[in-house]
């Protein structure tokens, strides 16, 4: 009965940051398309812009902080396979669930524990950047930090789900 509301718990977690991941991708065409009119503006007719060089740090934080958990989803993030690569589908759950446990969602929750003030003294402030024509948006900035680290968390704990039911099922 648990095993089956904690996979459901994890196919939501999974489907959650699928869509999150998806929406964020968006900012990958964001990027390109920002940094191609930057650099037409500087060599076309010898301007610059810091609002525009500025969106294109915002972009790629964007993209990063929001589909770092989608990637952790698909595998995609760069593991040592020395230990992975040719292990059973039980040893290759518990290194998921140790590495979840021991690793990954430890390190979340001490980021989400630090990255929470930090954000909401840039919000107290309505924080901006230091350039007089940059993006007045250093909060929204830094408030992917904490949700970089939810996500990843919500990410970790739906592979350690998973990662059990295999050990479960041995």
């Amino acid at each position: 009965m648990i095993f089956s509301w904690l996979s459901a718990l994890a196919d939501w977690i999974d489907r959650f940051n699928t869509a999150v991941g998806r929406a964020a991708a968006w900012a990958a065409l964001f990027i390109v398309t920002m940094q191609f009119i930057v650099v037409i503006l500087r060599y076309a007719f010898d301007t610059g812009s810091i609002w525009l060089t500025e969106s294109i740090i915002y972009g790629h934080a964007t993209l990063f902080m929001l589909a770092a958990a989608w990637t952790l989803r698909e595998g995609g993030h760069v593991r040592v396979d020395v230990f992975y690569a040719d292990a059973s589908p039980h040893r290759k759950a518990l290194i998921d669930l140790v590495g979840a446990i021991l690793l990954l969602l430890p390190f979340m929750l001490v980021l989400l524990y630090f990255a929470v003030p930090y954000a909401a003294r840039s919000w107290a402030v309505l924080e901006h950047s230091r350039e007089t024509s940059g993006l007045p948006l250093i909060f929204v900035l830094k408030t992917l930090i904490p949700i970089f680290a939810l996500l990843m968390a919500l990410q970790g704990g739906a592979q350690a789900i998973r990662a059990a039911a295999v050990l479960r099922h041995k």
